[in-house]
This record gives C-alpha cells, structure tokens and sequence, in this order.
C-alpha cells in the first residue's frame, strides 16, 4: 500500500510499505478515507525528536472497516468509525479510570501509545491507504454511515479533543474569561471548546494572520504577540488581575516575537496572563529529549520556567495528552446533533501523493494552510 514515510527532517516521501494484517483476534484493519496532518507531526518532521527514518506518520485516522478479528464483537465490516490517537487496550488501570492517554498496557515501559508517533509504540500511521487497529473494540468510535459531517468527524481523531481537554485541565467553567496560546488547530479547538462551555471571554494569542482571523470569526478576541506582550495587552482589555483560566496550545518550539526560540516562553506568559489562584491547562507538547533545542538544557526538557512567580500567584496547572476516547463519543454527538462544527479550521483536502508538499507548506504557516486532510484514493 501507499503510505506517507519519514525519510529525515524536512524530508517525507509517499511510497510503498507492506500492508498491515490482522495480528491479534482483537484487531480491525481500516480502510483510511481521510487522516489529518497534526502541528504535533511537525516536531517529527523538522526533526525535533528522536524519530528514526522509516515511520509512517499520521495518528488523526478515520475510515471503514475492512476486515474484523475473531475477538471484535461491537464492529463489523464497512462500519465507518473515527480513531482516536491514543492506542489503549482499554482494561489497565488507567484506561478503567478513562486515562487512555497512559495506558499501561500497550507500550511497555512508558504510559501511553499512538499511531504513527516515535516513542509511542510499534504502531503504524495511517497517513497511508490502510490501518491496523489493536484493541479495535475499545479504540474505535463508531460514527453514522454515509459522508455526512466527513471534515467534522476526521476532528475528532485528536484536535477537536485535545482543545476540549485542555479546556478540562485548565477547570474552564461558564461565564469566565480564558487566554489561549497558540492559534493552530489546537488552540482553535481550545478557544472553540471554551466558547461551546459558555466562556465570556476567550483571548487567543498568536502572530499569523489568517489563525488570529480564524479566531475572531468563532467569536474569539485576537492578541497579536508581535504588537506588545500579550499578558499586557490581555490585562488592558479585560481589567483585572487576569483570565480566570489559561491554555497552552504551542509547547516546547515557542517563539519570541523577534523570532528567537524560547521553549519555556509561553509557559512564563502564562504565569503572568492568569489571575492568582487561576488554572492552566497544557497540551502544547513537552518532551524529555529534543535534538534541536536552543540550549544544552532544552535538550533534555530542562526548561527555565519561572516557578517562584508561579507559587506566588497560588496558581494551577494541569497537563499531558488528552485522553481523546473520553470526550470523543461525546462531542460526536454534538455534531450530529448540529451543536458543534469543528471543520471551520480545514483548509484542504488532497490526495495522499500531495502530503510532501503539503508538509513543507504547513511547516512554513503559509497563508491558507491551517489544517489539511489527506484523503487516500482520490486524485484531487
């Protein structure tokens, strides 16, 4: 089969790979219909992580089931289902506990598996025409049959759940005022999940034009970081002490407005955004190993994170990938009730021969290039 392969940094390839099979009785094979590019595959990409060359990418898979184990009991073949990016076996500790995102079963001895991710276990991306699914009972969603609400539902694969559990760690509840970091598709989840729980006030931070855009059209307020720091001028607008609630949406490649990286950036921000006793919630990526970071300690996840202001202002933080099975049932059914619309950030759909060069153009932030789908088997 056809699948996106990383070669090394700024280097994927569509080539041919062998064809998953049924491994265990418990598995499904999918037919991919579409799998989206994650901001998250970027670190891979610009070789910002250990990955080796040879990985197939993509962990925001949706399609139709072609072939059922013997053990598979709740699905059949040419069930449409969307799979959340955690691999979980669904029976551990954590898994019963709905923490999916640290199963303990299926990458020993780390917490936690995903398609196509390095670190994450043996498990193969399906940027590609066809996916394995392990554990297929517990790790795929079922969605309606028919095209309908196609764009909507590739979402909830990972972003359209990550922004909602960001806005679970950082305790967002109705009528408060929230600063989101980070304007990719992430951050737009988040700022859409703080408004869909009835947020008054969602400020969403970033620098590219056609996101902060993007957030002013879901009713958002855009800080640009380029015109002043962005804690100073959300102070001005709100005239408090600061948002109840914070999210960082950017993680460990934060950059200055003068373009200068630094990776604690947004987390110190943060600190100085929200109010004392306020929450922050972190899904912006952090990793214990980077092998471009800026400095010997960004290397190893060291960052120079202002505690001592943080402890000061009594305040909270909740972090960690999201646990996407526990809100994806839910927020499905948002959809197809019409009370969520997540695709507002797809940008386009090609086919999965065009994934080289749409890497390179979402890896540069080009005007237009907010989130892209890649849908195997068309030629458009």
């Amino acid at each position: 089969m056809k699948a996106v392969v990383y070669q090394g940094p700024y280097d994927v390839t569509v080539q041919e790979v062998a064809d998953p099979r049924l491994e265990d009785p418990t598995d499904v094979l999918v037919r991919i219909t579409t799998s989206a590019i994650c901001g998250s595959d970027l670190h891979m990409y610009e070789g910002r992580t250990d990955a080796q060359a040879g990985i197939v990418f993509g962990h925001e898979n949706m399609g139709v089931i072609q072939e059922v184990g013997s053990a598979v009991t709740t699905l059949r073949q040419g069930d449409r289902v969307v799979l959340p990016f955690n691999v979980a076996c669904g029976f551990c500790t954590n898994c019963r506990a709905g923490k999916s995102a640290f199963c303990l079963t299926v990458n020993p001895p780390g917490a936690g598996g995903a398609y196509g991710y390095v670190g994450m276990g043996p498990y193969s991306g399906g940027q590609a025409e066809y996916l394995r699914v392990p554990f297929a009972d517990y790790n795929c969603v079922p969605l309606p049959p028919g095209e309908e609400h196609e764009n909507d539902f590739a979402l909830l694969a990972d972003i359209f759940p990550t922004g909602y559990h960001s806005t679970v760690l950082a305790g967002v509840q109705p009528g408060e005022t929230v600063a989101v970091y980070g304007a990719g598709p992430v951050g737009l989840m988040a700022a859409y999940s703080a408004l869909l729980k009835g947020a008054s006030r969602v400020f969403v931070v970033d620098k590219v034009p056609n996101r902060l855009q993007l957030a002013s059209r879901i009713g958002a307020e855009p800080i640009d970081f380029t015109q002043g720091n962005p804690a100073q001028q959300i102070a001005d607008a709100v005239r408090d002490s600061g948002t109840d609630r914070g999210i960082d949406a950017v993680g460990y490649q934060a950059t200055a407005a003068e373009g200068e990286e630094q990776p604690a950036l947004v987390l110190n921000q943060l600190v100085d955004t929200v109010r004392p006793t306020g929450t922050i919630g972190v899904v912006g990526l952090y990793l214990p190993s980077d092998p471009g970071a800026p400095n010997e300690n960004a290397a190893k996840g060291e960052l120079l994170f202002r505690v001592g202001r943080y402890f000061e202002k009594g305040q909270k933080m909740g972090t960690g990938q999201a646990d996407a099975k526990q809100y994806a049932h839910q927020l499905r059914d948002l959809i197809t009730a019409g009370r969520a619309k997540p695709s507002f950030v797809v940008s386009q759909h090609l086919p999965l021969n065009s994934a080289p060069d749409a890497y390179s153009r979402f890896d540069k932030r080009e005007e237009g290039y907010s989130k892209v789908l890649l849908q195997p088997g068309t030629s458009r």
